[in-house]
């Protein structure tokens, strides 16, 4: 038995160059660290926006608890990038999907 496919999520917010990283290092030689669309968008949403976690569902189209664990899988990521100094690699969710199907 096959998982349910995945809901689509309604992102507005776009990404704002390929990838942040800490200064002075070239990419090539930083850990990457992928942090998808609606990552980022979750993380707009409720940190900088400041709506609820169910506002930022219904605004994406998702579920309270599925915002909950975008955002825990996003800010353990960003906390990550920033602690131990690796890259944040924004990655568009279609085409994730079409490389791993290309694999």
């Amino acid at each position: 038995m096959s998982p349910r496919p995945k809901k689509i999520r309604h992102c507005q917010g776009n990404f704002c160059g390929r990838a942040f990283k800490p200064t002075g290092t070239p990419l090539s030689k930083l850990e990457r660290i992928e942090l998808c669309r609606d990552e980022l968008e979750a993380l707009r949403l409720c940190d900088r926006d400041d709506l609820t976690q169910e506002e930022a569902g219904q605004f994406m189209g998702v579920s309270r608890g599925t915002i909950q664990r975008i955002l825990a899988t996003a800010r353990k990521k960003v906390a990550t990038a920033l602690s131990e100094g690796q890259a944040l690699v924004f990655v568009d969710d279609e085409e994730k999907e079409m490389e791993d199907i290309a694999t």
